[in-house]
């Protein structure tokens, strides 16, 4: 039977695919912690400023125009190989599913910059779409038709599916995530700092249920000593290098 490998990803995977991270040394909210607003969940709903500086900056954040780096795409080749079952990530950027991995295995714990709703009616929107008409639309609306208000358009506040602070996680995206982890053979945390919760709490619940877990990530955090492996080298090398040698291992079984 195949190996089970249950996986949480955060920025560090990212940052090889031009995207800095958030939380580390020279984040983007270390370095400029009043852009942490883009976020807020009470200033998007009662401000329209605070929305049309949240869409564009949006627009303008590396976040958007990224591609999927190597790192990304090693964890679709361990998806191919069928030895993949979670792929539980902290990233709203959308970069695992534009690496080719599918909606069977991953759970966007912060939401997906991928997919846009309206607030009011939950009509769904491409955020593309958006984006591409940001200029002639700043503050975007729903403009989706009511037939029981006579097909007056909704004129909901349209917002990112991304979690912002203040907003619940995406329901289920939690005990998904702790079921998988806790069932798996091994359970990998790739480039997350383990600081944010409750994310972080996939690794002592993996730990717990016996299952090995592998930390890969350029510092340290505060469950290193609870990890059966410790791959501190860079992830656009050190990940594919794990993933082959998974592969490798497990034809050879």
């Amino acid at each position: 039977m195949a190996k089970k490998i249950a996986v949480l990803t955060g920025a560090g995977i990212s940052t090889s695919a031009g995207i800095p991270d958030f939380r580390g040394p020279h984040g983007v909210w270390t370095k400029h912690p009043e852009q942490m607003n883009v976020y807020d969940i009470d200033s998007f709903l009662s401000d329209k400023e605070s929305r049309e500086y949240s869409w564009r900056w949006q627009k303008e954040s590396p976040v958007w125009g990224a591609q999927p780096g190597i790192a990304h795409k090693a964890l679709a080749k361990l998806e191919q190989a069928g030895l993949l079952t979670l792929l539980a990530t902290q990233n709203f950027d959308a970069l695992h599913e534009k690496a080719g991995n599918s909606d069977d295995v991953i759970v966007n714990l912060h939401g997906s910059i991928g997919t846009s709703h309206c607030m009011k009616c939950g009509a769904e929107y491409d955020t593309a779409d958006i984006m591409n008409n940001l200029d002639n639309e700043p503050d975007p609306h729903c403009h989706r038709k009511l037939p029981y208000k006579g097909n007056m358009p909704c004129n909901g506040i349209i917002k990112t599916d991304v979690v912002y602070f203040g907003q619940a996680l995406p329901d289920g995206a939690m005990e998904k995530s702790m079921r998988m982890a806790s069932s798996a053979d091994e359970f990998w945390a790739i480039g997350s700092t383990l600081e944010v919760y409750p994310a972080a709490s996939l690794v002592p619940v993996a730990a717990q249920a016996g299952v090995p877990v592998t930390i890969m990530n350029m510092g340290h955090t505060q469950y290193d000593s609870i990890a059966s492996r410790l791959i501190h080298d860079p992830i656009q090398n050190a990940l594919p290098k794990l993933v082959d040698e998974t592969i490798a291992a497990e034809t050879a079984a």
